[in-house]
């Protein structure tokens, strides 16, 4: 019998992300960490000790059960943009985005049976410059609350988006071709983990 799957993450998106490839996990567990930046912390580095510390989390209270965990991290050079949580946040968001192109990593950690694989994905993203009264019908949405970078790219604001380099389910919270092969490496393929929910 296969070890139990839990995705240790509170985004629906990445649920439904892993459904899309048909895998459902037998527990969906949000791990309580603290999220914040270190000082001078670059994205991928910041994205890959998050992902890495929710998996170490949920790992230590469930050690027989397969853990995967992500964080999805919008960056503007150097910069990681926040997760927004206000319309203040995300118009700030949208405004620096506006005519520029930034990138998008996610870091996917798994964890099973003592053992650690990582992998950080990186997607190009360009946005269309944009006037005050296309963010402001933007913000009007509010499908940008708690997206990080103020904005999802699977919704109204693909309207801003002309071009991507990379994975496009990367910049929605999972890079599923790589996702995939990891969780085969731990025998959890569709046919395995297909009707769990």
């Amino acid at each position: 019998m296969s070890a139990p799957f839990i995705l240790a993450s509170a985004s629906p998106r990445r649920l439904a992300l892993l459904a899309q490839i048909g895998i459902a996990p037998a527990e969906v567990i949000s791990a309580d960490i603290d999220e914040t930046p270190l000082k001078n912390e670059l994205p991928h580095f910041y994205a890959a000790r998050v992902a890495r510390e929710k998996a170490l989390a949920v790992a230590a209270q469930h050690p027989d059960a397969v853990v995967l965990a992500a964080d999805t991290v919008v960056a503007c050079g150097r910069r990681i943009l926040p997760k927004a949580e206000d319309e203040k946040t995300a118009r700030k968001c949208l405004t620096l985005l506006s005519g520029k192109r930034h990138r998008v990593y996610t870091a996917v950690c798994i964890i099973a049976g003592g053992k650690t694989r990582e992998k950080t994905v990186m997607t190009q993203v360009k946005f269309s410059r944009l006037s005050p009264q296309q963010i402001s019908a933007y913000i009007a949405t509010n499908e940008w609350h708690g997206k990080a970078g103020g904005y999802a790219i699977q919704g109204e604001a693909a309207a801003f988006i002309p071009s991507i380099n990379g994975s496009f389910s990367n910049v929605v919270g999972l890079p599923l071709a790589e996702v995939a092969s990891m969780l085969t490496a731990h025998n959890i393929t569709r046919e395995t983990h297909g009707s769990a929910r």
